[in-house]
Formats: C-alpha cells, sequence, structure tokens
C-alpha cells in the first residue's frame, strides 16, 4: 500500500501522463467561454484550477495573468465566429452541453475542420491580446510606436497603431504550448502548429489602414494614418475560404526532419497561410454523441437550392427533407424619423421552412 509521501510524488506524474496521451488537450483551453464571468482566471490558486489547461498554459497563466481575461474572450470569439462561419454547413461548430471538449472530440482526428478550430483559436488570442494593448488594459504592452515617419503613399504615420506583434507572440507562447510540448517529430503536432500560424498570418495579411486629416476646413492638408487589425469577422472569413481549399497532407521524412507533403504528388506544397489536415472527415449526417456530432436530423435547410452547401439535398444527406409553414414576425414599413432615428411596425408573415427529415 503506498504511503501518502508516495501518493503526493505521483499524483503529478499521473496528470503529466493522462495529458501526454490525451490528443484533444490542445484546444481545451477553449472551454474557458463556459467559466461565469464572475470566476477569476488569473493567479496561482485559480490557474491551477482551469481544467483546460495544459500544465505548460497553467504556467503561462500564473506569469501573465493579466492577460487571461483576453484569453477567456478569445475563446468566446472562437465558439460565436465557427457557428456563424458554419451555420449552413452539416457541421455547424455544434458544442458538447458540459466539459472541456468544447467541440467534441470530433477534434481529436486530424481533420479539416480541426484545422480550422486550431487557426480560428490562435487568430482570436492574438486578436484579443491586441485589443486588450490597444485600449490600455494591460500593463506590458501599449501601443505599436515603431509605426512612425512618412509613408510612401505621402501620409504621416501617427496615433495608435495595433500592436500586433505583442498579442502573435503571446498566442504563440500560449496556444502553441501543447504542440511544442510534445515534440516535433509526429504529424499531429506539425499539422496543429502550421494551421495555428496560418490563422495568425489571416490577421498579419488583412491589416487595415485608418486615417484622420488635419486641415482648415477638412482639407486635409496633413494626413495622419495609423495601422488597425481587421474586423474577426473578416478573419473567419478568410479562414473560411482556407478551409475549403485545404491540403491533404501526411507525415513524411526528409532526410533527419519530418515534413508535411500533399498526400497528392501532383498537389503542390501548402503556403504558410494555407490550412492542412491529416484525415478525412466524418459526414457529420447522423448522431454521434460520443464524438459530439448532434447529426442534422430537424436541421433547417435551403429548400431552393440544390448546389449550395445549405440547399437541402447537401445538409439532409440520405433521409431527405420535408416542407412546413410558420408564422414569422418581421420588421416592415420602415421610415427614417430626422433626426436620426428609423421606426419600424412589426408584421406577421407566413413563410415555408425546409427541415431534414429524422
Amino acid at each position: 500500500m503506498p504511503t501518502v509521501s508516495t501518493v503526493n510524488l505521483t499524483a503529478p506524474l499521473l496528470l503529466l501522463l493522462l495529458w501526454a496521451t490525451h490528443p484533444t488537450m490542445a484546444t481545451n483551453w477553449l472551454s474557458l467561454a463556459r467559466l461565469p464571468r464572475s470566476r477569476p482566471v488569473s493567479g496561482a490558486a485559480p490557474c491551477a484550477r482551469l481544467r483546460g489547461l495544459t500544465p505548460g498554459q497553467v504556467g503561462v497563466c500564473r506569469a501573465r495573468g493579466e492577460v487571461m481575461e483576453s484569453v477567456r474572450k478569445a475563446a468566446e470569439m472562437v465558439i460565436e465566429e465557427c457557428q456563424h462561419q458554419f451555420r449552413n454547413r452539416r457541421w455547424n461548430c455544434s458544442t458538447t452541453p458540459r466539459g472541456i471538449n468544447v467541440f467534441g472530440r470530433v477534434m481529436n482526428q486530424g481533420t479539416r475542420e480541426a484545422a480550422f478550430v486550431h487557426a480560428l483559436s490562435s487568430a482570436a488570442v492574438a486578436v484579443a491580446v491586441t485589443r486588450a494593448c490597444t485600449r490600455g488594459e494591460l500593463e506590458r504592452c501599449g501601443c505599436d510606436r515603431k509605426v512612425r515617419g512618412v509613408s510612401p503613399e505621402g501620409f504621416q504615420w501617427s496615433g495608435c497603431s495595433d500592436n500586433l506583434s505583442y498579442g502573435v507572440a503571446f498566442s504563440q507562447t500560449f496556444v502553441d504550448e501543447p504542440e511544442r510540448a510534445k515534440g516535433l517529430s509526429a504529424g499531429r503536432p506539425l499539422m496543429n502548429l502550421h494551421n495555428n500560424e496560418a490563422g495568425r498570418k489571416a490577421i498579419l495579411h488583412n491589416m487595415q489602414v485608418e486615417c484622420k486629416c488635419h486641415g482648415v476646413s477638412g482639407s486635409c492638408e496633413l494626413r495622419t494614418c495609423w495601422k488597425v487589425m481587421p474586423p474577426f469577422r473578416r478573419v473567419g472569413i478568410v479562414l473560411k475560404e482556407r478551409f475549403d481549399g485545404a491540403t491533404e497532407v501526411r507525415l513524411t521524412r526528409i532526410g533527419s526532419r519530418t515534413a508535411l507533403l500533399p498526400r497528392d504528388p501532383q498537389v503542390k506544397p501548402p503556403a504558410a497561410r494555407d490550412l492542412v489536415y491529416l484525415a478525412p472527415s466524418p459526414d457529420f449526417c447522423h448522431l454521434d454523441p460520443e464524438n459530439g456530432i448532434p447529426g442534422t436530423a430537424g436541421r433547417r435547410c435551403n429548400g431552393t437550392s440544390r448546389l449550395a452547401p445549405d440547399g437541402c439535398e447537401l445538409v439532409c444527406c440520405g433521409p431527405g427533407y420535408k416542407a412546413g409553414r410558420a408564422e414569422v414576425v418581421q420588421r416592415c414599413s420602415c421610415k427614417f424619423s430626422w433626426c436620426c432615428s428609423v421606426r419600424c411596425q412589426q408584421c406577421k408573415n407566413t413563410v415555408t421552412i425546409h427541415t431534414c427529415r429524422v
């Protein structure tokens, strides 16, 4: 029978062993979105109680606690944006009712859905942390003051440019930590790291410039500008396009190192901004509670479109679909009132709704 001291020594080792053999730990931090707002997510004791974090992420939480509220916000952003982008697909980013694996065990597999979630997650952390920097909520960062001087277009760089470099660096530290801890010789960590970086590049390659004119009567004799991140909705759209064009890859040994190369040798190697995946996706048609797949029975679909992703023939799989009538309340007879509001009436209309058969 083990002594008390033996149990105390082996318990952390058992936790580390369970973590190392658990393939979904990399995205379990998304479960922070399920915590009540009143629950703290920083400090030595609270960090240790966050079940969705790997041991390395707990260390980041303890060392850089002021950023963890932004990480919680990022988790909320991921779920909301994923469900928006895939609202009309068979897989619609449904979440499990409880637990730390928010999107279910489908994230265990190296599918393109997992690729998208990893890319979106790393981007969300970079965006949320950068926003906190710009708003002055973090002590260690602020605006990006390195953007200075006169641009080739002739305007003056000034104002508060988004400090994306700080947000990206933290995303690499926090989101990539589980993969680097596992080593870079296996296919799944390499896949996840590639997609994490693709998510961050979706921000970098879509940075925008905002400007303000200075001069008499708005003559714009002098124009000052600063760099801002794209809206997160734009990042989601870009990554959704990358999802549709993702490349299936396989682990290949090249000399003394391993790399991910296209499974089809006729396909060109993926760029750093592309998403990659290792395994084909399930069809998502049928209820599979064990893997967090709700199926498509009862889902609404577009009965007027055959080939679109939201068309009933694609969404409903084999069972087909049925049409029904429903009464909906919509805004109507809207009028603009000076100044400055729009007043509308509430009208009831009967519409046709298509749903997948059970």
